[in-house]
């Protein structure tokens, strides 16, 4: 495929001089900040002004609202095409593949249909405007894909072919019908003004049976006229079309379709018609006369409907391969002297010429957004028809635009959540993508957290894991919400973080004499191996609560292992201390001599470990609480000693 360098599409900023004033820009995934700069060297003008700012995204189609519900139903189409591969074979894969191209365009169609309302019931021109633009852009992408379907998915037979090609043409042409029913509703249908502009665009279309029961009208008006509607009606009648369903093969039918011919040249050399030009021109067009059927250009408004109408009759048994030579031809009859080509001719004549490089090509450069193309391609693909097709720079033309829509979806605040599954059928960049654009989603609320979170879970992305958890901790801290923080830092599995937040736990309790978050806390299980400052807050919670239900013989024991096993930081020994006085002071001996030894030698390492400064700086308060300390420990290890020297004895 010969590679064009094309231009990109100029971007205007509205509102911004480019002449009088420069302009500074930002780069964002997706989108691009732009905004006015005034540098003093090369303006006169000093005084304050108020710049403007403009955002440029890359894909707006994201933005729309009725386009959300394309890209959220095919999204679904996608997945189970992707999970379906391995499952059929054969016959049974084609049809399936067929089915999933007709789902695609029924999506389209349904979206094409609802921004169709909404042009017709806004009142806002502009946005009358661009809901009109759009329809158009859709009518066209389920256009270019039907014949796509036709000729790549499908791929009819030459016969067969003919007859899908003129379904494709009545399905995207303009609609006759209305025009019908007001000719057949008139008091004379046979003399409206219409009545054979009708019959003409019936026949153009391959739709006999209806040409014909117009053509009764005027047999019915005009008893002179009769003889030639006969004939003609005869004609249409016996014009050989191979069904569906229909077992002769091609040569029988170019057989019955060349006797049919010459009857239909017979009576045209016979002047059967000549008294009713239209008539006779209806015949012409029967007999396959390019000029006849060119004079009917414009009830056909395109040059595709006119290939199709010159191929039923002149070539009706077509092979898929000759359509190129004819689908030129009738581009260039049709268009005649004028040149200029529109986008969508060039992506259909690349279709007919089945040039499907060149027809994703096009699609790429003419579509304001890539999930076309990247539907389009990815369905190719399973069709086996783009294997030999690989990208100078590393990845498949399938994956490559994949990558660009879902690149495109994460640059919205909910799509992002389908772009995943696209980037998980990426085999080559995909979690690469994935990886650099979910580190890119604001984290607004726990809730999204926790949703990206699972994504990264469940595909064992555990940097991004870490990365996401300590954000969320971070900003839970800032707000002053530690079991949240606390919470998060376990999922983080930061040791060091959760000893930080072990810290403001202990810090507040400090000052308050109470836990925050005490469900957390009891709960903590295994998690509280993490760090030893969060091991000693989940113990310390633990003698409060052995404490609580006056187990005091269990809760002395964990306070004392607390302290000597060295969990407790040093600067909380005074707290611990302070905790065992109501047990030093119950009715019964609580703490054995050799624990009370254990706690004495404690308060001593604490008073012994100050520095000269730490001393001077101790208060009243302080010095009491020792003293207080150091009167119940002596207490408790007398009566410690005599319980004992008493069980002893006896």
């Amino acid at each position: 495929m010969e590679e064009l360098d094309v231009e990109p599409p100029l971007t205007l900023i509205p509102g911004v001089d480019s002449k009088r004033k420069q302009m500074g820009f930002a780069w964002a995934p997706g989108e691009m900040v732009v905004y006015e700069t005034l540098f003093p060297k090369d303006c006169a003008e000093k005084r304050p002004s108020c710049p403007k700012i403009c955002i440029v995204r890359k894909d707006e189609d994201v933005y729309s609202q009725t386009l959300r519900k394309l890209f959220n139903e095919s999204h679904g189409i996608f997945v189970g095409l992707q999970r379906s591969e391995e499952e059929l074979a054969g016959k049974s894969r084609k049809a399936q593949l067929v089915r999933v191209s007709k789902n695609y365009r029924s999506v389209i169609r349904a979206c094409m249909e609802e921004m169709h309302q909404l042009a017709i019931s806004t009142r806002d021109p502009e946005l009358q405007g661009q809901h009109s633009s759009q329809v158009c852009i859709l009518s066209a992408m389920e256009l270019i894909w039907n014949l796509c379907e036709i000729l790549f998915v499908e791929v009819v037979p030459a016969g067969h072919l003919l007859l899908h090609l003129l379904d494709w043409v009545r399905l995207h042409v303009c609609d006759v019908d209305s025009t019908v029913r007001e000719v057949l509703s008139s008091e004379n249908p046979s003399k409206h003004k219409d009545f054979w502009n009708a019959v003409d665009i019936f026949v153009l279309q391959g739709r006999m049976d209806d040409a014909r029961h117009l053509l009764s009208k005027e047999a019915s008006a005009n008893p002179t006229s009769m003889g030639m509607c006969k004939i003609l009606d005869g004609l249409m009648k016996k014009m050989p079309i191979l069904s569906i369903g229909n077992t002769q093969t091609l040569t029988e039918m170019e057989l019955k379709w060349q006797h049919w011919h010459e009857e239909c040249q017979r009576y045209l050399e016979d002047g059967t018609f000549a008294s009713n030009l239209h008539m006779e021109s209806i015949c012409k067009i029967l007999l396959g006369d390019e000029n006849a059927i060119l004079e009917k250009k414009a009830l056909m408004t395109s040059w595709y409907h006119f290939l199709v109408t010159r191929l039923v009759y002149s070539h009706p048994t077509v092979k898929p391969v000759e359509l190129r030579f004819y689908a030129q031809s009738s581009l260039d009859l049709f268009l005649g002297g004028d040149s200029s080509r529109e986008p969508l001719d060039s992506i259909l004549l690349a279709a007919f010429e089945f040039e499907i490089h060149q027809v994703i090509k096009e699609c790429s450069i003419a579509l304001s957004n890539w999930w076309f193309v990247a539907h389009l391609t990815d369905l190719l693909d399973h069709c086996k028809l783009l294997q030999s097709h690989n990208l100078y720079f590393g990845s498949n033309m399938r994956e490559f635009l994949l990558l660009e829509y879902a690149s495109g979806l994460f640059s919205h605040h909910s799509l992002w959540q389908l772009g995943v599954d696209y980037f998980d059928h990426c085999p080559e960049y995909g979690r690469v993508y994935l990886e650099l654009h979910i580190e890119r989603i604001p984290l607004n609320t726990e809730q999204k957290a926790l949703k990206v979170l699972r994504i990264c879970e469940q595909r064992q992305m555990h940097d991004q894991v870490r990365s996401i958890c300590k954000i969320m901790a971070m900003k839970a801290v800032r707000n002053n919400r530690l079991g949240s923080a606390l919470s998060w830092s376990i999922r983080a599995k930061d040791a060091a973080f959760a000893t930080l937040i072990s810290d403001r736990f202990l810090k507040d309790y400090c000052e308050r004499g109470s836990f925050s978050d005490l469900d957390l806390i009891d709960n903590l299980g295994p998690s509280m191996l993490l760090s030893d400052r969060l091991t000693f807050l989940g113990k310390y919670r633990e003698f409060h609560r052995l404490y609580g239900e006056k187990r005091f013989s269990e809760a002395a024991k964990l306070l004392l292992m607390l302290m000597t096993a060295h969990i407790a930081p040093c600067s909380f020994w005074m707290t611990l201390l302070t905790d065992a006085l109501p047990l030093l002071e119950q009715k019964e001996v609580i703490f054995s001599a050799e624990q009370t030894y254990e706690l004495m030698r404690c308060l001593e390492d604490l008073t012994a470990g100050r520095t000269d400064n730490q001393k001077l700086q101790v208060d009243d308060i302080e010095t009491t609480k020792v003293e207080i300390l150091r009167l119940a420990l002596a207490r408790n290890l007398a009566r410690a000693i005599v319980k004992e020297g008493t069980l002893e004895g006896s």
